[in-house]
């Protein structure tokens, strides 16, 4: 409903801001620079304070809000906020002021809303801009609203944005941003405005070339050092700007943005912005810019005790203030930081520099549990000298303050007697705010202990999360998933504690504590290696070791073997005994592979002399080799899924081998190895071999073997496996063939058939076919799924990486959907899509032509077929024997709604029905009129305006026309 009162209000507020400009633009000289900040009133709310602070010139008899307007970003009425005098602020220099004004608003819900205040005008005589006294001055902040992505508030600024700077000299200025949430910020340059969406006039960087032609500098070495041109630079994550150097002295604006980002699931998302318009006086002096001197960035485990000394000197011998700007000093801060920490002198004061005086601030902060979190914090510094002429410089630098969890620590970890299980017990951990403990796994002890503020686990160590629990909770059983620990490895625990999001942090690492191998009752499967590469006649060596530590009382030998293998890196998917009866040896050469193309995964079944199964072994799989193409370089990447471990610190080196297409196994050449323990499974040949490059018109093959181990003493190391050969072409630029999808849909007759009336999951199968050509064959690596929801639309896509020729789309509410395929080679090029294939729905809506109102339980209500009607265990219904099958031909299917009215014989409306809500699809009626009244006995017409799910648009909505006799 639109609210013209509202959009009258609007209109009179932008009238009289209109009126204002004509009348005031020669005194609104007022406003330098600001911000705008936000703050959320609670977790549970949706009101917002929102902050409006401005700096001012003194000299302007306008004050703030004389007009100015408050947009809140949602479409709600902006508010003209009242004036304000100004707080004369005399440290930031003369003529200068600020004005601070708060308010509250809520908003309706969830969303992204940009915050804005204009005002007119800028101050006069600003340079880098036209026309500045008729420039509005505009502030844009940009808060969002998600439940998902938690509680947010935007950055706090605690440093004024208004600095002087010396023409010749380099200038500084930092925000002393923070976030309150302990969300990132990132820092980036944007232009002034003068309206929403709308630029100042000819706006140029304060280092562009006229203003140094003007004063007759020479540009090309206008930067302090006079050896290079002027730069004017923001570090993108500490917020320091720096102009080096100034050329005509004036004032100049410049505007910038600080993002806040916060991680949701391994994703940086941008929450929002706060834009900050500051002003930069530049005069003509000869003062020489202070300096500071501050500690390298550190990294402490909660509980330390963090001081520092901070220096500034002054090569005129000024004396100098030294100021610090950060969260943990409480300033600015809602609600208040606990635990802060101080420093003196306090409040600042100048000191004097000498040849033997350096002035001193001295920092203490007691960090605690709370103070852990993800980013550093930061200190900013400032130092200000007191020259005897002229305008005050400035220095900025930032202390960088990372706190970290302490380490957890270990207090039991055994095997109890007879299980493959390991109980884990640590103590209770240091900080109870944390939120969960996370618990780490490898088999086989490797050396680690964390450099400094490396948190966590890095990926190189191999070791895989298997459980996070509770932060209050100091036990934890590992069953492997249920399927128990693999007999002969040893099993290495690391613990590393997790804080609640947004601040979020990790602990560093505890160490690792390693259990005995677990006792060898069972077969040790020790090698799958490729032994010949082929699309039908590859070859794998399968290896393992009897149970050595089988109780032989209980189950006397002499023990026989089943080789049972399954298609992927797990799972049983087309698992198969591929020899006949059991075996006596402890190898099977397995023939007859698609080595090529297919990974395969074995365990090795342990039977008794009677054969009976006793137990089997952990499952392992081959080693999958791939290829990545890039100019005059190939990148290797593999992978293999085994109980032992592949990055062994003993035997750290996988080795590489190349050769040419169709070069035997035995003959390809050691070109180098890899370091995996202290890296991922990858190698990037750049020609290293004999310093030869590769050539992009030639085509290398290559075949990795691993080397792993249980950890185990008794087990013969190190346990060595091959992929398979594949080969590539550098900057391979060609995509692959074209797919040909090879789909069958379900006949409407055979779906209602087979499919009750109640359904209402479904799934749908695409297929397509391996090229027949060998080079389109051999050059796929895996297939990409694109989905349509009806014809015309646009194929998203839906699934990558597959690896069958099939993809099942599951758990659906309907059939409705088109697909596509595309195929993707080694390196990364995709083919055009294939033939569209759409699935269609068989809508269904059946109405009957005769009910009977009359309180008898047997057909009260004028309801389309379908409806669930309750059948006993004879098959009766309400009215008698119902036929199941018959009913299925009839049933409502694929309806998303139903607008149906009923005539009498007259044709005048006497009841109207439309779905929606609690009103199904099946109608329902009662026989009453729209007034709630029984209609007379007697014939009816209706008309059913039904809206199905189908693919296909234009088949979306049908008319049913009829008649319905009622019998009372």
């Amino acid at each position: 409903m639109i609210n013209l009162e509202r959009i009258q209000i609007r209109h009179v507020l932008l009238s009289l801001l209109l009126v204002a400009l004509t009348t005031i633009s020669s005194m609104a000289t007022h406003l330098r620079a600001g911000e705008i900040t936000v703050r959320r009133e609670s977790c549970t709310s949706l009101t917002f304070l929102i902050t409006i602070t401005v700096y001012t010139n003194t000299g302007s008899q306008i004050k703030f809000g004389e007009p100015g307007l408050l947009d809140f970003g949602d479409g709600s009425q902006p508010l003209m906020p009242p004036t304000i005098d100004n707080t004369i602020r005399p440290d930031l220099g003369p003529a200068i002021g600020t004005v601070s004004f708060t308010t509250s608003h809520t908003y309706a819900g969830p969303g992204r809303y940009v915050i804005s205040y204009n005002e007119p005008n800028r101050n006069a005589g600003i340079l880098n801009m036209f026309n500045s006294v008729e420039t509005k001055f505009y502030l844009e902040t940009v808060i969002s609203i998600d439940p998902f992505l938690g509680c947010d508030n935007s950055p706090r600024l605690l440093v004024p944005p208004i600095d002087k700077a010396c023409r010749g000299a380099a200038f500084y200025h930092n925000p002393g941003a923070y976030d309150p949430d302990g969300d990132s910020l990132s820092y980036e340059f944007t232009i002034p405005k003068r309206e929403k969406g709308i630029e100042v006039n000819n706006y140029r960087k304060p280092n562009a070339k006229e203003f140094y032609d003007k004063i007759g500098v020479n540009y090309s070495t206008a930067n302090e050092n006079g050896n290079g041109p002027p730069g004017f630079t923001i570090n993108p994550v500490t917020g320091t700007i720096i102009w080096d150097a100034p050329g005509q002295a004036g004032e100049y604006n410049i505007a910038f943005i600080i993002k806040e980002w916060r991680k949701t699931n391994g994703v940086w998302i941008n929450l929002g912005y706060v834009t900050r318009d500051m002003q930069i006086i530049v005069e003509d002096c000869k003062n020489r810019r202070p300096e500071l001197q501050v500690p390298p960035d550190i990294c402490v485990v909660a509980g330390t005790k963090v001081t520092a000394d901070i220096f500034g000197t002054d090569a005129d011998f000024d004396s100098v203030k030294i100021e610090a700007f950060s969260q943990i000093l409480n300033q600015n801060v809602i609600p208040a930081f606990v635990g802060a920490a101080t420093y003196v002198p306090n409040p600042p004061k100048y000191q004097a520099t000498g040849p033997s005086k350096i002035a001193k601030l001295s920092l203490t902060w007691n960090t605690q549990c709370i103070h852990v979190k993800e980013q550093p914090y930061q200190v900013v510094f400032k130092v200000t000298d007191f020259p005897k002429n002229g305008p005050k410089l400035v220095q900025f630098k930032t202390w960088n303050i990372r706190v970290v969890g302490p380490a957890p620590k270990w207090k039991d970890a055994a095997v109890p007697p007879n299980k493959r299980t390991a109980n884990l017990e640590w103590n209770p951990y240091a900080c109870n705010n944390a939120q969960t403990m996370e618990v780490w796994r490898r088999v086989d002890h490797i050396a680690y202990t964390p450099p400094p503020c490396v948190t966590g686990i890095p990926d190189f160590l191999g070791f895989v999360k298997i459980a996070e629990v509770p932060i209050a909770q100091s036990k934890y059983t590992d069953t492997n998933g249920g399927k128990g620990l693999a007999v002969g490895a040893q099993y290495c625990y690391r613990l590393v504690a997790v804080f609640p999001l947004p601040s979020g942090g990790t602990s560093y690492v505890s160490r690792d504590t390693c259990l005995a191998p677990i006792k060898v009752n069972a077969p040790i499967i020790t090698n799958v290696t490729i032994d010949k590469t082929d699309q039908k006649a590859g070859q794998i060596t399968v290896k393992w070791r009897s149970p050595y530590e089988i109780n032989k009382v209980q189950f006397p030998p002499p023990f026989h073997y089943k080789v049972i293998r399954s298609v992927g890196f797990t799972g049983t998917a087309s698992a198969t005994t591929p020899h006949p009866g059991t075996l006596t040896d402890t190898t099977y050469v397995d023939t007859g592979l698609n080595t090529a193309e297919s990974v395969y995964n074995y365990r090795i079944a342990l039977y008794d002399n009677n054969n009976t199964l006793i137990d089997s072994s952990a499952v392992a799989s081959s080693v999958r080799l791939e290829t990545q193409s890039l100019f005059k370089q190939i990148r290797l990447n593999w992978i293999a899924n085994t109980p032992w471990t592949n990055q062994s610190q003993k035997y750290p080196r996988h080795l590489i081998y190349r050769g040419d297409q169709g070069t035997p196994e035995s003959q390809m050449t050691l070109i180098d190895s890899v370091n995996v323990s202290s890296g991922r499974f990858t190698y990037l040949d750049s020609g290293q071999y004999n310093k030869t490059p590769l050539v992009n018109s030639r085509v290398y093959c290559y075949r990795v073997m691993t080397r792993g181990s249980y950890g185990n003493i008794k087990v013969k190391e190190p346990l060595n496996n091959f992929s398979e050969i594949i080969c590539a072409q550098p900057d391979d630029k060609t995509p692959p063939c074209q797919q040909v999808l090879s789909i069958k849909g379900t006949p409407c007759d055979q779906f209602i058939a087979s499919q009750a009336c109640g359904q209402n999951v479904y799934s749908n199968t695409v297929t397509w076919k391996k090229p027949t050509d060998q080079v389109c064959r051999d050059d796929i690596k895996s297939y990409n799924v694109y989905v349509a929801t009806q014809l015309g639309a646009d194929f998203l896509l839906y699934a990558e990486n597959v690896r069958d020729t099939f993809f099942i789309d599951s758990n659906l509410p309907s059939y409705a959907r088109c697909y596509k395929v595309s195929a993707v080679d080694r390196a990364g090029n995709e083919s055009i899509l294939s033939e569209q294939f759409c699935f269609d729905n068989c809508p269904n809506y059946e109405l009957p032509n005769v009910f009977t109102p009359n309180g008898d339980n047997c057909n009260e209500k004028f309801s389309a077929f379908g409806k669930d009607i309750a059948i006993d265990e004879n098959g009766n219904g309400p009215c008698g024997p119902v036929d199941e099958i018959a009913l299925r031909s009839k049933c409502a299917r694929f309806v998303e709604s139903v607008t149906f009215t009923v005539n009498n014989r007259w044709g005048k409306e006497v009841y109207s029905y439309q779905s929606g809500g609690e009103r199904t699809i099946y109608i329902d009626w009662d026989g009453k009129d729209n007034n709630g009244k029984d209609l007379a006995a007697g014939v009816y017409y209706y008309n059913a305006r039904v809206t199905f799910t189908v693919v296909d648009p234009s088949k979306k909505t049908k008319d049913i026309h009829g008649w319905v006799q009622i019998i009372r």
